[in-house]
C-alpha cells in the first residue's frame, strides 16, 4: 500500500469522525459523568484526621506530670481529642465533629512537638496562638564536625556561663533556644530565626562570645529602630 493511500483513509477517517459529530451523533463524543464530591462538615467519620507525636524517655516524666496543662489547650481553644499512649510512648491528637479550625490538627501537633523538644509549656503555647511560629532543628555537625572536648567546648560557648550566652541570643532575636546535646532547636519567626541561627553557628565555628554580644547589640538597635 502507498503512502498516498494511507493518507487518503486517515483524511476519510477525520471526516467521518467530524460528520458524526456535526451530524449530532453525541455518543461517539460523550464526556464521562462522575459524581459529585460533597464533604458534609459535622460529619465526623469521614472527615476525621489522626497525628501520633513521638515523645522522647528523657520527656515522658515531664509529660505526665504537666498533662494537664497540655491537654486543657488541645482540648478547650484548639477542640481536638487527645490521649496519652504510654506503651508506644507517643501522644496521639484526631479531630472530631466539634473542631472547627482546619489548621488544629497542625497546631496542636506542633505544639506538642515542642513540649518533646523541651520548650516550656508557655513558649509552646505560642505555637497554638499565633500563625507566624516555627521550629527549626540542626546538629553541631551541621555547621562544623566536633568531637570530644572541642565539641564539649562549643556547647559550652553557645550556652555560657549560667546559660548568659544563650539568653542574651534569645532577647536579641526574640526566639527562644533549646540545648539539647549535639541538637539545637529554635522557636520563633522566620527572621528571628534566622538571626538567632547565625549566632549560634558562629559560636560553633569559633568566634568569642565577646563579638556575638557585639553583633547582636546591634542587630537590637537596628530592630528598635524599626518599630
Amino acid at each position: 500500500m502507498s503512502l498516498e493511500n494511507t493518507s487518503d483513509m486517515d483524511q476519510n477517517e477525520e471526516q467521518d469522525i467530524l460528520d458524526s459529530v456535526m451530524g449530532g451523533d453525541v455518543d461517539a463524543v460523550a464526556k464521562p459523568e462522575f459524581d459529585v464530591l460533597r464533604r458534609v462538615a459535622g460529619d465526623a467519620s469521614k472527615n476525621k484526621e489522626f497525628r501520633s507525636v513521638p515523645i522522647p524517655p528523657h520527656r515522658l516524666t515531664p509529660l505526665k506530670k504537666e498533662w494537664l496543662k497540655i491537654y486543657t489547650p488541645l482540648v478547650e481553644h484548639l477542640h481536638l481529642q487527645v490521649r496519652m499512649n504510654i506503651k508506644r510512648k507517643t501522644v496521639e491528637i484526631r479531630t472530631c465533629k466539634e473542631t472547627i479550625d482546619t489548621g488544629a490538627l497542625q497546631k496542636g501537633a506542633d505544639f506538642v512537638r515542642a513540649f518533646s523538644l523541651g520548650f516550656d509549656i508557655a513558649d509552646a503555647m505560642a505555637l497554638i496562638r499565633l500563625d507566624d511560629l516555627f521550629m527549626e532543628t540542626f546538629e553541631t555537625k551541621d555547621v562544623r564536625t566536633l568531637h570530644g572536648d572541642n565539641l564539649s567546648r562549643a556547647i559550652g560557648r553557645i550556652v555560657g556561663k549560667d546559660g548568659r550566652t544563650r539568653h542574651a541570643i534569645e532577647n536579641a532575636s526574640r526566639t527562644r533556644i533549646v540545648v539539647a546535646d549535639c541538637k539545637i532547636h529554635i522557636l520563633g519567626g522566620f527572621a528571628n530565626i534566622r538571626i538567632a541561627r547565625d549566632a549560634v553557628c558562629s559560636l560553633i565555628l569559633g568566634a568569642s562570645p565577646g563579638k556575638v554580644y557585639t553583633k547582636l547589640r546591634t542587630i537590637a538597635s537596628r530592630q528598635k529602630e524599626r518599630f
